[in-house]
């Protein structure tokens, strides 16, 4: 028998956290346990029917069936920039150079590395942060330095803690607010001290913006980073539908800001993938222009359930970050027990999925991630199989 070795991009890497997470989860579940899965960011609540009525319009229609645009659909790129201006007050985005459709924000983050990134270059990631980052950078053949998030520092990226050296020869840096796992949120300040020093130091700036819908104070609405003067100088902002309208299998999603950066992942799609379906496209129009009413319904219910999560972490004596926006909770590991020791002692014992943080980089270690996508009464039922432990 043939003997095919797995490229070593490929062996080198970690086993991906929520592939590892499902394979745990159905090796229990075979056993007859109650899975409580609170592991994975997918949201429970069902796409809105009107953003269904959409798809399956489009979807009838001949024209759809072909061939789509490598860079998507010049309507549904209005659709974005409007909505851009309308939620951020983020200006003047062009369509045309300025905004590109994707099959989802994971795959357009994973591919802009090889666009911009040589073999031997340096990105920066903020751990603990999605997998995505870094996965992307290495397959690019680039080299990955952490800039650590800590919880004293509100979970925000010391831009000081870096040399000249390190900044100036960082080609990319990525970020993620609301955060992925730890729920923290940046300002309008944070934002521009970073869009001024990668000026400085001619350094592209990845915003994941995923997360901004799912807040919980319409005071605070996170902001884009392409709403600081100069940020589409040095940046590009990966948005998705996903999260916010309930859509996550439908793989819909943006990039917006910088032009070169936007060109430069659009001649990486131009050839490794045909584009994202134009029914989908339309159901995403559909979305972003008639869908803000269904995503406050949705906000009210991830609220009502962030409140009776950490209400029953607090009673249960387990340390936790109360978020501001996202679907997520970040807890500190209860004992002595390491993140992954926990998490696989806890699926076993009870039937509790959670995300160790470890998972997310080494300075997650310590804590764990809880997922608000089951309905409140299984939450609090999740929660107190935890204090039992």
């Amino acid at each position: 028998m043939p003997n095919f070795a797995l490229a070593e991009r490929v062996a080198s890497l970690p086993p991906y956290l929520f592939a590892a997470i499902d394979k745990a989860k159905a090796e229990v579940a075979a056993q007859g346990v109650d899975i409580i899965s609170l592991g994975i960011g997918d949201p429970d609540l069902p796409t809105p029917e009107f953003i269904i009525d959409a798809l399956y319009e489009a979807a009838k229609n001949p024209a759809n069936h072909q061939y789509p645009s490598y860079t998507g659909m010049m309507r549904f790129r209005e659709a974005v920039a409007r909505w851009y201006a309308q939620r951020f007050d983020v200006e003047g985005l062009d369509p045309a150079t300025e905004v590109i459709t994707l099959i989802g924000s994971k795959e357009g983050i994973g591919h802009l590395p090889w666009a911009f990134i040589n073999p031997g270059d340096l990105a920066l990631i903020c751990p603990p942060c999605y997998p995505v980052y870094a996965t992307g950078v290495k397959f690019a053949g680039g080299e990955v330095q952490e800039l650590p998030l800590l919880e004293e520092n509100d979970y925000l990226p010391d831009l000081d803690g870096l040399d000249e050296e390190t900044w100036n020869r960082a080609k990319m840096i990525f970020v993620n607010y609301p955060g992925n796992p730890t729920a923290a949120t940046a300002t309008t300040e944070f934002y521009a001290r970073l869009v001024e020093k990668a000026k400085a130091t001619n350094t592209i700036v990845v915003s994941d913006l995923a997360y901004s819908e799912i807040y919980y104070d319409a005071a605070q609405k996170p902001p884009s980073i392409l709403a600081v003067p100069g940020a589409k100088d040095v940046a590009i902002e990966f948005h998705s539908l996903s999260k916010t309208y309930n859509m996550t299998g439908w793989r819909i999603a943006m990039a917006v800001g910088n032009e070169q950066l936007i060109n430069g992942l659009g001649k990486i799609k131009e050839n490794v993938d045909s584009g994202a379906f134009n029914a989908v496209q339309e159901a995403g129009i559909a979305a972003l222009e008639q869908g803000e009413p269904h995503v406050e319904k949705a906000r009210a219910i991830y609220k009502e359930r962030r409140d009776a999560t950490c209400a029953a972490l607090s009673a249960a004596g387990i340390e936790h970050r109360v978020p501001e926006a996202s679907v997520f909770v970040w807890a500190r590991v209860p004992g002595n027990k390491t993140s992954a020791e926990f998490v696989t002692h806890l699926l076993k014992k009870t039937g509790v999925v959670v995300t160790p943080g470890s998972g997310f980089g080494e300075c997650g270690e310590g804590y764990f991630r809880i997922s608000l996508t089951v309905d409140t009464d299984r939450l609090k039922e999740a929660v107190s199989r935890i204090s039992q432990l």
